[in-house]
């Protein structure tokens, strides 16, 4: 499905990102894996083997995705595909509800999530134009972009920076649709990550849980369940593909959510 296809995941040395990489390869592409923290990096390097580059940056830098890229061409010889999943949970910084954020909880919760995506897209984007081809980028929002969970998921910044990823895709999904460069965006609920660690340990909120993700049995979405969409859009199945939101929630948007009693 994948095979010669030449894949920059920006995120990609834990939880999706890394399920996606080992997917992907398992499918015939090469892939540079880009991540943050050193010890991921170094355990990802060890997990993919020859057919994929892991580098150890921060997507939050604005080269972090251009650099990749270059990479990715020189050593691949060639770029067919952006997957952008870095991103996270701004709460450390400051984020809540909103009578309880900060400024700096605002700030450092939109440039996770959405300054270092658009610096990616761009990237990537820009390469495309430049080699006068054909790609793919892909991006991950969240459910909670439409729709809030009101008692344990009360992150307002994060459900708004998920939010415009949708509306920042869908524009320049338009765009460059006559460039031949498709946008499109993948929309988890609650997935077994290590930024979903707060969640998991608090048998309250995985009890909710099991009844707002009502798909096989009531459970905690696994990365794996991204990478079939994931490898759709990566690979010319997709061609005729653009601006489309896709939620991976186990039925969250369906689902009212049972609360213990």
């Amino acid at each position: 499905m994948l095979q010669d296809k030449k894949i920059v995941i920006i995120g990609g040395t834990t939880g999706i990102g890394l399920s996606a990489a080992q997917h992907f390869i398992s499918k015939g592409a090469k892939v540079v894996a880009v991540g943050l923290g050193k010890k991921e990096a170094d355990a990802a390097r060890k997990l993919l083997g020859e057919d994929a580059l892991v580098i150890h940056r921060d997507a939050r830098e604005k080269d972090c995705a251009s650099e990749a890229i270059l990479i990715c061409k020189d050593r691949f010889e060639g770029f067919d595909g952006l997957y952008h999943v870095a991103g996270g949970s701004g709460r450390k910084f400051g984020d809540g509800p909103l009578h309880e954020i900060t400024s700096e909880g605002w700030e450092k919760t939109f440039e996770l999530n959405l300054s270092s995506l658009m610096y990616s897209n761009q990237a990537a984007v820009r390469a495309f134009m430049e080699a006068e081809t054909a790609g793919s980028i892909l991006n991950v929002s969240s459910v909670l972009a439409w729709s809030p969970s009101s008692k344990y998921f009360t992150t307002h910044a994060y459900a708004t920076a998920k939010s415009a990823i949708i509306g920042f895709s869908k524009a320049i999904a338009s765009y460059y649709a006559p460039h031949n460069i498709r946008v499109n965006v993948l929309a988890p609920a609650l997935i077994a990550t290590p930024m979903s660690e707060r969640a998991q340990g608090n048998q309250e909120i995985m009890d909710f849980v099991s009844t707002k993700q009502s798909l096989d049995g009531g459970r905690i979405g696994k990365p794996e369940d991204l990478n079939g969409l994931a490898a759709y859009f990566m690979s010319e199945e997709s061609r005729f593909t653009t601006g489309q939101v896709i939620a991976v929630d186990g039925g969250w948007d369906l689902s009212e959510g049972q609360y213990g009693g």
